[in-house]
């Protein structure tokens, strides 16, 4: 019997790295997008049932995991209020210096608001560079503004 959300990424981890799957092509075949894929399949991310069936197929997985997968999610996978994981630290840091500028600037754009973290996608891409290459990510979030009542 499975306990929890968190059983099921570790065995989409350990089939993915037992069975050399690569999260695009789990993404080709589920039909979304690899960020959105790779998210679902970390747990943070709900499933409708043709991709849960879908992703169970790629990876193996029981029927109930597959259920497991159409769960609504407790959204927030940090295990720590300051990440510690050094890749994940690096975007705890962007947003420390650069969260007041992107704040200012995204209210001095489209007033007082928030950038939506639901009706959101991102885009992460190598981009070649003769020093060295670099990460390209692109988040696009709907802009909400706060109603006045």
């Amino acid at each position: 019997m499975i306990s929890d959300r968190n059983e099921v990424t570790s065995m989409i981890l350990s089939a993915k790295v037992s069975k050399g799957i690569k999260w695009h092509q789990v993404a080709e075949a589920i039909g979304m997008s690899k960020e959105w894929t790779t998210a679902g399949c970390l747990g943070q991310m709900t499933f409708n049932k043709a991709q849960a069936e879908r992703a169970g197929e790629i990876f193996g997985l029981s029927d109930e995991a597959v259920a497991w997968l159409q769960v609504v999610p407790y959204k927030g996978s940090l295990p720590t209020a300051v990440p510690t994981d050094p890749l994940l630290y690096r975007w705890y840091e962007i947003v420390s210096v650069y969260g007041t500028t992107i704040k200012e600037l995204i209210h001095e754009e489209f007033g007082d608001g928030i950038m939506s973290a639901i009706d959101f996608s991102m885009d992460i891409q190598r981009e070649a560079d003769p020093k060295g290459d670099r990460v390209n990510v692109v988040l696009s979030g709907k802009f909400l503004p706060y109603k006045s009542y």
